[in-house]
């Protein structure tokens, strides 16, 4: 970080923080042992730049983008670059790519850069704008960790630079794609390239102008006997003969231009070999990898969204110019109650997702499939009820364009969904959880078996340690 940017940055504050904790001072107690002095030192500057820059930019770019569905994925709002630019001054860069795993990023764990998501989750732009936004993260982790030499000189280096962006292409919209198992786009192989013929929806970032390249999953060995290597991952140019790009999705009617969730087809397509990752047959491998720490990235950002709903909610109870029934919401009892679950809900889901990143540092995502899944099921199903109370305090302004509530709750919901959805994750949790069930029937009958001994050791009989507890009327009936 430049010296002047920094010094500038510190003396453009903000009155209120004199009165609040900074980021690095809420961190919670249990995480703060495994956060560096230097993380604690940008997570400062993140909150501030998302707080002062990101958040008051938010309305400016989205009426850069404009109306109409041409103008809206054509679009490039200027103010995005301004605030690159600024994030680069800051030394805000790239900060998703973990330590311990890869040399391009910049310098942090899993768990400071969840620290920092979770400020970026509090605004639009704030992800984009430090080259830190889904599906890129996942993408360059991708190309960074399987990647040979040339593939990384093509896409990863671009990536990382902010010059281009880039689409993750698996779901599909004629197959149960919660089992990726059923994926069905082809790959066959010809000479020296490989053939795809099928189609992909949910493609995030088809959009965006700038994306460059789709890192595409698809069915390359149909008749391997185990499912789990039929399924190849493949990184293919987007201006490649034979790709379509039908529509764009909405989520609850927000487009997210420019960029945008497509609907794809692919027609002969024809991609170099060159361009397989890792090798054929790998695609279970890289996806698994991938999706690890994104979920972790998708949590601490709903958490951000949500202590930005807790933060609506507070201004709205405390505005003096909105007195139902002659008092403030907040001197309405039920108010204080929400906003005090609330408080618990957000705490308490922030320290499992803090949990999933510190056990991703101490090895990889296959040793933190337990809590990552949890992670995965909780923080969306709480975001959407931190957001849907604030919602209800503001009322009709909170379901309409007047507040970000409306367009917080209709991505959070997506949340659910993405990444597997919360059912997929439940079965596979309640499945491990059922392995225990007859150590756990076995212990408790031997602990039974154990305190009758203890009984006739003592003098009683089985019929004496039930009725323990009971009241003196009901053991003088006995």
């Amino acid at each position: 970080m430049s010296v002047p940017a920094k010094e500038q940055f510190s003396q453009n504050l903000m009155v209120s923080d004199t009165k609040q904790d900074t980021a690095s001072e809420k961190i919670p107690v249990i995480a703060r042992p495994f956060v560096s002095e230097k993380a604690l030192k940008y997570l400062d500057i993140v909150e501030k730049f998302v707080e002062e820059e990101c958040i008051p930019a938010d309305p400016i770019y989205a009426q850069q983008i404009g109306d109409g569905v041409q103008a809206r994925f054509t679009a490039h709002p200027p103010l995005m670059e301004e605030l690159k630019k600024r994030a680069k001054e800051l030394g805000l860069w790239n900060m998703f790519l973990p330590k311990n795993h890869f040399k391009e990023g910049a310098g942090f764990s899993n768990l400071e850069y969840g620290l920092m998501a979770e400020y970026l989750g509090k605004s639009h732009v704030a992800s984009e704008a430090t080259n830190c936004s889904a599906p890129d993260t996942g993408n360059m982790e991708v190309i960074a960790k399987y990647g040979t030499e040339a593939q990384k000189k093509q896409w990863l280096q671009p990536l990382l630079e902010g010059k281009i962006r880039s689409a993750f292409l698996m779901t599909e919209p004629d197959i149960a794609s919660s089992d990726a198992t059923n994926i069905q786009l082809r790959m066959h192989k010809e000479g020296n390239e490989w053939v795809l013929n099928g189609s992909k929806w949910w493609s995030s970032g088809t959009g965006d102008p700038r994306c460059n390249v789709y890192i595409t999953m698809g069915k390359s060995d149909p008749n391997n006997p185990s499912p789990y290597k039929q399924q190849s991952v493949i990184l293919v140019p987007a201006d490649t003969p034979g790709i379509t790009i039908h529509r764009m999705l909405s989520v609850y009617g927000y487009d997210d231009a420019p960029h945008g969730h497509g609907h794809v087809s692919f027609n002969n397509v024809r991609v170099p070999e060159s361009c397989m990752v890792l090798g054929a047959g790998k695609g279970f491998e890289i996806i698994q990898g991938r999706l690890g720490p994104g979920r972790i990235h998708h949590a601490m950002r709903s958490i951000g969204a949500a202590e930005k709903a807790l933060e609506y909610f507070l201004a709205r109870i405390n505005d003096p110019r909105k007195k139902p029934f002659g008092k403030q919401l907040y001197e309405q009892g039920v108010m204080l109650e929400r906003v005090a679950r609330s408080r618990i809900e957000i705490d308490a889901a922030r320290l499992l997702v803090l949990n999933a990143a510190i056990k991703i540092d101490q090895k990889d995502a296959k040793h933190a499939l337990k809590e990552i899944a949890e992670a995965k099921v909780l923080v969306p199903t709480m975001a959407l009820t931190v957001i849907d109370r604030a919602v209800q305090a503001y009322g009709g302004a909170g379901v309409s364009q007047d507040t970000p509530l409306a367009e917080m709750w209709a991505h959070g919901r997506t949340m659910r969904i993405v990444d597997g959805p919360d059912e997929v994750h439940l079965v596979q949790l309640g499945r491990n959880e059922n392995k225990r069930g007859k150590f756990l029937l076995e212990r408790i009958q031997w602990q039974k078996k154990k305190g009758e001994e203890y009984a006739k050791r003592h003098g009683m009989t089985p019929k004496d340690v039930l009725a323990l507890g009971r009241t003196g009327e009901q053991k003088a009936k006995l």
